[in-house]
């Protein structure tokens, strides 16, 4: 990839008391520079990247931040006393991280410019994102080396040494390139009487290094750390330090030993004077700018006034990056011939007044893979997930959830480390994503809490109890994403074209949990096929069965069946729980054929019987659980389904062998069989031609009367003839 065009770039600025012999012009992207032959041989060798370091062109190579005069003094004096203290005391790395956004990058230029001027820099390599060699290691270690041949002429020799006596060197791994052209040359220079000289009085050098987690090549990111720890283990006095400011993410936290790493969190260090400072100066600039804002400040006065910057600066927090997005929203010109005055209301009430700046925030990475889950689960997640618990509970892996934050940081906090929680600059931001009217084709809908509860119902915690994702399963959140979508009404729940699998792989996880129970199927198929809404005790009743047993089964349904409390009706949390049972190409071995009509017209007629051959009702006795005309409705209409379901089950009438190939050998109540025998005749006694099926059913239920007559005390009823 071609690089960058430069304003300028000064490879010996530091260099001084070195003889410099013939010299030679080099012209770079239209930028001179003037170095002897022997330097002019390293920069042909090594081929550093030019606009890697801190004095590069910031607005052709970003990041392009930088700190405001007075801001950040805190952590920028804590920098440098660290830097400057004796290595007896202090460690040789200091790692900076924070979330995205929140200056880490201003900071480390701002260090990087303190320490050339006090020519204690060694080098610097800003990392930044999608950039070709910037975003690699592939020359990493040959461009520090070259800055500190710069920095440090006295280190070019021992450079060139190892490149002439080691000819394979450029080709070796990182660790061996920064091995022999970085540490051990600066090791070798370091006790010459200039370098001395300087550590003693002074301090130790300094390299800065920024956006590591921006780097493409995690396996040497690992390398570089582990080398650089190793070198500084062996070598403990050895007068240079190392400034990282970057994320610690997940494959960067494994490497960072505590005892050697000094870990500093950027959000600890962010003054809201910092941040009234900036607004401060960013709105005097403006002013000086924009003849409108200046002519308005004549008549009215200073603008914004201090009780509304002191209201901005509340609602930004402690981001530099939303503080920035707030102002560019409130003084850039829009298509709506809106000025800043009127904005600036807006951005004070926050909701809905940056719908905007989040539409247009939002629409960065809307096209990237996940970014519909990642914003929704942001959005209606209980409590804030880190990335690496974000990951897991999506299934994806944890740089797929920052490629999509990384492009949102001016309105997201993404954060410092994965395992701290990604969160929202604003709650505003919340409120505009779970509004379709405000948000559009960015709206999360509330339908997406099932999708949640299937995720963590699903979520294996035994692999490892002690990660986020695991942590916020055995949070019972699993049950309130359900109940946040059961309560929503049936037009909210709508379809969910975006996820079918996903809610069969849900179900079919939910049903397994109570598959063994030796009811479980009649429970489900009743629950599936009785649109009459029956309750416990009635499903119970239907299927003669006790109630603690119904109950037995659907206590472990909970996120698919809702389970009431009192004789209120057993439903499905969706249309689609239902859909699943009665599909066989989704449901699989959880499949509810429609013969099951069958049984529970039987069921239902045999219940008509109890109440027409059992004893009598008494004034006083409570209503039965499902009355006799419940009976008749229920038993019509499961047998109207069932015949319609015969041209399309062939083999529907097996079930009648089911039914009636255990009725010989039961003794059963006659009543019971009386039931199948007159629901057959009368089912299908306009069915032609009578399927064979029929005569052989009804001979073996004729066959069991019989059989019950003779072992039954009863009187068969007056009025019932075969």
């Amino acid at each position: 990839m071609a690089e960058s065009p430069l304003a300028h770039i000064e490879i010996f600025s530091n260099a001084h008391d070195f003889q410099i012999g013939e010299q030679k012009n080099y012209v770079i992207h239209g930028n001179q520079y003037i170095s002897s032959n022997d330097q002019a041989t390293l920069i042909q060798l090594l081929k550093p990247i030019l606009d890697a370091s801190h004095t590069r062109d910031r607005e052709t190579s970003p990041p392009n931040s930088a700190c405001l005069p007075g801001t950040r003094i805190d952590i920028i004096d804590m920098i440098v006393a660290w830097a400057d203290s004796t290595l007896l005391w202090n460690t040789h790395v200091l790692w900076l991280h924070g979330y995205v956004g929140c200056g880490k990058s201003a900071i480390a230029l701002e260090i990087a410019l303190i320490f050339e001027e006090r020519k204690r820099l060694v080098g610097s390599f800003f990392f930044f994102r999608n950039t070709g060699d910037r975003s690699r290691m592939v020359r990493f270690a040959t461009t520090l080396a070259c800055q500190l041949a710069a920095a440090i002429p006295e280190a070019a020799p021992f450079i060139e040494k190892a490149l002439h006596t080691k000819p394979g060197l450029l080709q070796s791994n990182l660790a061996a390139q920064l091995r022999h052209l970085v540490y051990e040359p600066f090791k070798a220079a370091a006790w010459s009487g200039r370098l001395l000289w300087t550590t003693l009085l002074k301090g130790p050098f300094l390299i800065v290094i920024d956006g590591l987690d921006e780097c493409e090549d995690r396996q040497d990111v690992g390398a570089f750390i582990d080398d650089m720890l190793d070198f500084f283990g062996k070598n403990p006095f050895v007068p240079l330090r190392f400034l990282i400011t970057s994320r610690v993410e997940q494959h960067i936290r494994g490497h960072l030993d505590r005892y050697q790493v000094r870990l500093e969190s950027l959000v600890n260090h962010c003054s809201r004077d910092d941040i009234d400072r900036f607004m401060r100066a960013c709105f005097e600039a403006k002013q000086q700018r924009n003849p409108v804002i200046k002519a308005y400040i004549r008549t009215h006065g200073d603008r914004p006034a201090k009780t509304d910057r002191d209201k901005l600066v509340n609602h930004i927090g402690g981001s530099f990056i939303f503080a920035s997005a707030l102002f560019k929203y409130i003084v850039d010109p829009t298509n709506d011939q809106s000025t800043p005055m009127d904005r600036l209301p807006h951005t004070l009430d926050m909701n809905p007044g940056l719908d905007t700046l989040y539409a247009k925030t939002l629409s960065r990475s809307q096209h990237l893979p996940h970014f519909s889950d990642v914003i929704s689960t942001l959005a209606l997640a209980f409590e804030p997930l880190p990335i690496i618990g974000m990951a897991e509970l999506l299934g994806i892996e944890p740089f797929e959830v920052i490629r999509v934050l990384v492009n949102l940081q001016a309105i997201i906090h993404v954060p410092g480390t994965d395992e701290l929680p990604v969160t929202m600059c604003h709650t505003s931001l919340r409120d505009f994503l779970t509004t379709e009217s405000r948000s559009g084709c960015f709206f999360t809908p509330p339908s997406y809490h099932l999708h949640l509860s299937y995720r963590c119902s699903t979520f294996h915690v035994d692999q490892d109890p002690d990660t986020p994702a695991a942590s916020y399963n055995i949070g019972r959140n699993a049950e309130w994403h359900l109940a946040r979508f059961t309560s929503l009404p049936p037009t909210a729940q709508g379809p969910f074209p975006r996820f079918p699998e996903t809610l069969d792989a849900f179900y079919a996880h939910i049903l397994a949990k109570s598959e063994n129970h030796p009811y479980f199927s009649d429970i489900i198929s009743t629950i599936a096929r009785c649109p009459e809404l029956a309750s416990v005790a009635q499903i119970s009743m239907i299927l003669g069965i006790e109630t603690c047993k119904v109950v037995e089964v659907l206590v472990n349904l909970r996120p698919v069946i809702n389970l009431p409390e009192g004789g209120d009706a057993v439903t499905v949390c969706h249309t689609s729980v239902h859909q699943f049972l009665t599909t066989e190409s989704r449901s699989g071995r959880f499949f509810v054929s429609p013969s099951h009509h069958l049984r529970l017209s039987c069921n239902y007629f045999k219940l008509r019987l109890e109440f027409v051959f059992g004893p009598p009702s008494i004034i006083g006795d409570p209503p039965p659980i499902i009355s006799p005309y419940e009976c008749n409705v229920g038993s019509q209409f499961h047998w109207e389904a069932f015949l319609k379901a015969i041209p399309e089950l062939p083999t529907i009438f097996n079930e009648l062998d089911q039914l009636t190939a255990r009725l010989p050998s039961q003794n059963l109540p006659y009543w019971h069989i009386l039931s199948c025998i007159q629901l057959f005749v009368w089912a299908f006694r306009d069915l032609e031609p009578k399927p064979p099926q029929i005569l052989l059913t009804l001979t073996r239920s004729i066959e069991s009367l019989a059989l019950s007559l003779e072992l039954s005390t009863h009187i068969l009823p007056a009025g019932w003839a075969l």
